[in-house]
C-alpha cells in the first residue's frame, strides 16, 4: 500500500499563512501596550525624547510588532516542514521517541 500523497501549500498560502495571524496579533500586542504606556512618556536610549507624533509612533510599533511576530510564526513554519523525500507520518512516529 502506497503512502497518500501529502500536497505542499505554495509560498502565497505559505506567506499568508504566516502575514495574516501575526498581523491580526500585532493589533493586539498594540492595544495592549499602549494601554499602558503614552507615547509622550518615550525615550530614545540615550535619553532624548521622541520627536515623532503619537500617530507615528503608534505606526512604527505596529511594524515593529508585526515584523517580530512574522519572523517568529516563519521560524515555527520552518522549523515544521519535513526533510524531502520524507514522508510527514514518519516524522510524527519518532516524536518524541
Amino acid at each position: 500500500m502506497s503512502e497518500p500523497q501529502v500536497s505542499s501549500p505554495g509560498v502565497g498560502r505559505w506567506a499568508l499563512s504566516i502575514v495574516w495571524p501575526s498581523f491580526l496579533m500585532a493589533g493586539v500586542l498594540e492595544m495592549l501596550v499602549f494601554a499602558c504606556v503614552d507615547p509622550a512618556d518615550l525615550h530614545w536610549f540615550g535619553g532624548a525624547s521622541m520627536e515623532l507624533s503619537h500617530q507615528a509612533i503608534y505606526s512604527l510599533a505596529f511594524f515593529v510588532f508585526w515584523v517580530v511576530i512574522s519572523l517568529a510564526g516563519a521560524l515555527t513554519a520552518l522549523l515544521m516542514t519535513t526533510p524531502p523525500g520524507e514522508s510527514p507520518n514518519a516524522v510524527a512516529k519518532r516524536w518524541p521517541y
